[in-house]
């Protein structure tokens, strides 16, 4: 349940097309809905701005679908993350219409366009195809958010000038999502040549010193550029909410 979901239940009362104790039933659904496996939270996008999404690792297909048609029938979208592809064909086995994208992980069940409210563009750089995974859950989850998203991969520092390339379209961004793995230097980088927001998501793309992206974290928390911030490895997700929240100011 949503802002505009809310006002437009009132508005319906308000004007005769909708009984009061019919709109009741859509409230009395507020703050939760309890499923067998899961306590849904539907009060999440007017308190917060964005909708529950739900995790897919840990949860069975039936969990999944479970938790996917209790939200749908509340009349939301559902954005499901993580979802392996051998999950994601048995949830759309029992939901034919549901969308999956492989790259990003990512499970729809939504308008195929949703509107775009964000006030600029999101723009995801990547610095190698090795990070493509996570700047695509990232570029899925802005884009179902409501967001005018552009995607500049393979830019990292091993070959700057690629980067330097495209300074018309990073300067023109309103927000940056930046997804580096191995030194995680590419934020800083970006960083130093906009003067917009720089949301760093390190990636556990690297050889062994790189520890699994605690190289990249580290180095990205320590970033000698003021406008980088930063968000847990791999979590493209988390970078595409708070970009999001920004996009909307």
């Amino acid at each position: 349940m949503n802002r505009d979901r809310i006002l437009s239940l009132l508005e319906e009362v308000q004007s005769g097309m909708l009984a009061a104790d019919a709109a009741l039933e859509h409230f009395a659904r507020f703050p939760f809905v309890d499923t067998e496996n899961a306590r849904i939270d539907t009060h999440r996008s007017l308190r917060q701005g964005n909708p529950e999404v739900v995790f897919g690792p840990g949860k069975s297909v039936a969990q999944i679908v479970e938790v996917v048609r209790a939200i749908a029938e509340g009349g939301e979208s559902v954005l499901v993350t993580r979802v392996e592809a051998d999950v994601a064909a048995g949830v759309r086995a029992a939901i034919p219409e549901i969308e999956y994208e492989e790259v990003g992980r990512l499970l729809w069940l939504g308008p195929a366009e949703v509107p775009v409210v964000g006030k600029g563009t999101i723009v995801i750089v990547t610095a190698g195809t090795s990070d493509l995974p996570v700047a695509a859950e990232a570029f899925g989850v802005a884009q179902r958010f409501g967001n005018d998203v552009e995607l500049l991969q393979d830019v990292g520092v091993a070959g700057i000038h690629r980067l330097l390339a495209s300074m018309e379209k990073l300067r023109d961004a309103r927000v940056l999502i930046v997804v580096a793995g191995m030194e995680g230097a590419l934020p800083s980088v970006v960083g130093g040549l906009v003067d917009k927001p720089v949301i760093a998501v390190p990636t556990s793309v690297g050889y062994g010193a790189s520890f699994s992206g605690l190289a990249a974290l580290l180095g990205m928390l320590t970033s000698c550029a003021s406008n980088v911030t930063c968000v847990n490895i791999d979590n493209g997700f988390g970078a595409a909410n708070v970009a999001t929240l920004i996009n909307r100011l």
